[in-house]
C-alpha cells in the first residue's frame, strides 16, 4: 500500500549544530602585553653549549643535585658578604664580576674574577686564607679541600655584575637614574664593547605609580646565538621601595 503524501504530519524535528566556534575578541590598542612572547628567556642559558658556558662545573646523582645547587648558592653569599665587610672603600661596589666553581671527588676549586682585587688583598695578604676558613666553616667541609684563586679583570666596567653594582650605589645616594645610566655606559664605552642596554624597574625616582626605563646604546643582537652577550639581573633597596636593575652588554661575535 503507497503513503500519501497529504497525509504525512510531522511529530518532532532536530537540529544539529555542530562544531561551536568561540570567536576572540581582539586585545584593545595601546595596551602592552608582556606575556605574549618568548622574551625573558636568559642570555646565558640560550647560549649554553654553543658559545658560553656553566659557571659552575660538577656531576651529582639526581637526588643530590639540589643539595649540590643550594651548596652553590651558600659558597657564592659567603664569598660576597665577606668581601662587602672587608673591602677598604665603602663605595658599595664589591667588583666581583663571577665566581667559578668546580667539584671534584675530594676538592672544591673556586675562582673569584674580580675587578678591584687590590682592594680587598692589599694590606693584608692573609685575607684569601681567611676567606677560606669562612668558607669552610660555613659549610662544615672536613673530607674535602678547598682552594680559592682571585683572578683580576683588566676591564671591569665590561662586565654587567659590576656595572648594575655602580649603578645601584647611584641609585641609593639619590642620584637621578637617567644620570646614573649615561655614566655607567660612557664607562662601558672605555671597555671596548659593542653595545649595551641597561632597564631599570620599580618605582624610580620616588614616583607613585611603578614605571620600566630602558636605555641602549649600540647593537644588543639578543637572538643572535653566535653573539656573546653577558646578562645581570640585580635587586637595589631604596627608601622608596626595591628597584630591580637588568643590563646586557655586547661583547663580541663569533
Amino acid at each position: 500500500m503507497g503513503l500519501n503524501e497529504e497525509y504525512l504530519v510531522i511529530i518532532k524535528a532536530t537540529v544539529d549544530e555542530g562544531t561551536t566556534v568561540k570567536k576572540l575578541k581582539p586585545r584593545a590598542r595601546g595596551r602592552k602585553s608582556w606575556g605574549s612572547m618568548g622574551q625573558k628567556i636568559n642570555p646565558l642559558g640560550f647560549r649554553l653549549g654553543t658559545i658560553q658556558g656553566h659557571h659552575s662545573l660538577w656531576f651529582a646523582q639526581p637526588k643530590n643535585y639540589s643539595k649540590g645547587l643550594q651548596e652553590d648558592q651558600k659558597i657564592r653569599e659567603c664569598i660576597k658578604n665577606y668581601v662587602q665587610k672587608n673591602m677598604r672603600i665603602s663605595s658599595g661596589v664589591e667588583g666581583i664580576a663571577r665566581i667559578e666553581i668546580q667539584k671534584r671527588i675530594d676538592l672544591i676549586q673556586i675562582i673569584i674574577h674580580m675587578g678591584f682585587p687590590k682592594l680587598l688583598v692589599e694590606g693584608k695578604p692573609r685575607r684569601i686564607e681567611e676567606l677560606q676558613m669562612n668558607v669552610q666553616k660555613e659549610l662544615n667541609y672536613v673530607n674535602r679541600k678547598l682552594n680559592i684563586t682571585i683572578t683580576r679583570i683588566t676591564k671591569p666596567y665590561g662586565h654587567p655584575n659590576i656595572l648594575a653594582e655602580f649603578i645601584a650605589g647611584q641609585l641609593r645616594n639619590r642620584v637621578s637614574f637617567r644620570k646614573a645610566i649615561k655614566k655607567a655606559i660612557e664607562l662601558t664605552e672605555q671597555a671596548d664593547t659593542k653595545g649595551i642596554q641597561v632597564q631599570i624597574a620599580g618605582r624610580i625616582d620616588g614616583k607613585e605609580i611603578a614605571r620600566v626605563e630602558w636605555i641602549r646604546e649600540g647593537r644588543v643582537p639578543l637572538q643572535t646565538i653566535r653573539a656573546k652577550i653577558d646578562y645581570c639581573s640585580y635587586r637595589v633597596r631604596t627608601i622608596y621601595g626595591v628597584l630591580g636593575i637588568k643590563i646586557w652588554i655586547f661583547v663580541d661575535e663569533e
